[in-house]
């Protein structure tokens, strides 16, 4: 008997409750499938949050995250509160649970449905074949190191430092090695060691870990020369690990090989196998409420999350492949349809892939 899995679900603002319903159909198909046990718990988060208790992220929200396995967020946001003040709005809220669940990293999946290439700018024959992971460090370098200005001879003067200690490399990069080993056992190491210090010892430190990996094949490569092999080789890469500007561009860089940003999943993991899932896309809040939103990232974003949270592998494939064989037949929603009018629903989307799940 599986031990039950606790996942807090955040469905958030927007587009968001649609979404995640259709991804806790595909979580209960996955209980029958699979003898699997998982336990929901809701919380009000993001705008939703702000109207109904005063704060992005309430505290009993975050108490019910702190007791699961793994967090399941829709998305939050929406106009109705831009012109809030910083600490009443939608986005304060993730960086805030990012921060109170001690999520260092971010994944984001790249993944060419062959029935889609043609949504992509590049050329079917070179992404033939994509499937890749960037793993980017969350919660060091430039974004957080000391900023300040300071007058000088020639005119004012911007300064950012970048920083990186050991151990916040080492924690990225066994994490990395991981992953990879769950996938094609490749791991492509990012950085700009020609240049930069911190790059050296990022670099250095990837060296004395690798060998506690012999199964993982290990390459370095400029981050420069990594956005060029991107877009000239983007099936060559598995998994790519690297800092947190670099992998800001990098995975942004990767997102768009897919041609649709609502068909991508990603997570942000912390130490262990917490994580918290969601898809990349935002709230939408232009067609919330019209049952027409694309659910197959959050959809996917589930298949991550019982891959690496709760070590189902076969499940998550399971998962993936049911969206394959769904987009394979020719079903789409709007936002990835040629032809509007043959477009289906929300509902109609998540319900294909449920039947379509088999072991």
């Amino acid at each position: 008997m599986a031990d039950t899995k606790k996942i807090a679900v955040l469905p958030g603002d927007g587009i968001g409750p649609e979404v995640v319903a259709e991804a806790l159909k595909v979580l209960k198909k996955t209980e029958e499938l699979f003898g699997y046990k998982f336990e929901t718990e809701s919380g009000l988060f993001g705008g939703i949050a702000i109207d109904e208790r005063g704060t992005p992220l309430p505290q009993d929200t975050l108490d019910i995250c702190k007791r699961a396995d793994a967090v399941l967020l829709g998305a939050v946001g929406g106009p109705k509160w831009d012109n809030n003040s910083k600490e009443l709005r939608p986005e304060t809220g993730l960086l805030g649970i990012r921060k109170a669940l001690g999520l260092f990293s971010n994944i984001r999946p790249a993944v060419i449905f062959d029935c889609l290439k043609e949504a992509s700018t590049l050329k079917p024959e070179v992404l033939e074949g994509t499937d890749l992971i960037v793993v980017r460090e969350l919660t060091g370098g430039i974004y957080f190191g000391e900023k300040f200005r300071r007058e000088t001879d020639n005119g004012q003067e911007a300064v950012d430092t970048c920083v990186y200690n050991v151990k916040e490399v080492e924690r990225i990069v066994h994490q990395a090695f991981q992953i990879a080993r769950t996938r094609r056992k490749k791991l492509c190491s990012v950085d700009k060691a020609n240049v930069l210090e911190t790059s050296r010892l990022w670099r250095e430190t990837v060296n004395k870990i690798a060998p506690e990996y012999p199964d993982v094949e290990l390459e370095h490569v400029l981050v420069d020369n990594c956005a060029m092999q991107l877009l000239r080789r983007p099936s060559s890469f598995d998994v790519i690990v690297t800092e947190n500007m670099f992998g800001d561009i990098l995975s942004d860089e990767a997102a768009m090989l897919t041609g649709s940003i609502g068909m991508l999943s990603s997570a942000s993991l912390g130490e262990g196998s917490f994580g918290l899932y969601e898809p990349v896309h935002g709230s939408a809040p232009d067609i919330a409420g019209q049952g027409i939103a694309n659910p197959i990232a959050t959809i996917l974003s589930v298949a991550l999350m019982l891959k690496l949270s709760f070590g189902y592998q076969e499940a998550g494939d399971v998962i993936e492949n049911a969206v394959k064989s769904v987009l394979d037949a020719g079903h789409r929603t709007g936002d990835i349809a040629v032809d509007k009018n043959k477009a289906i629903g929300t509902t109609a989307m998540g319900d294909l892939i449920v039947d379509a799940m088999n072991k």
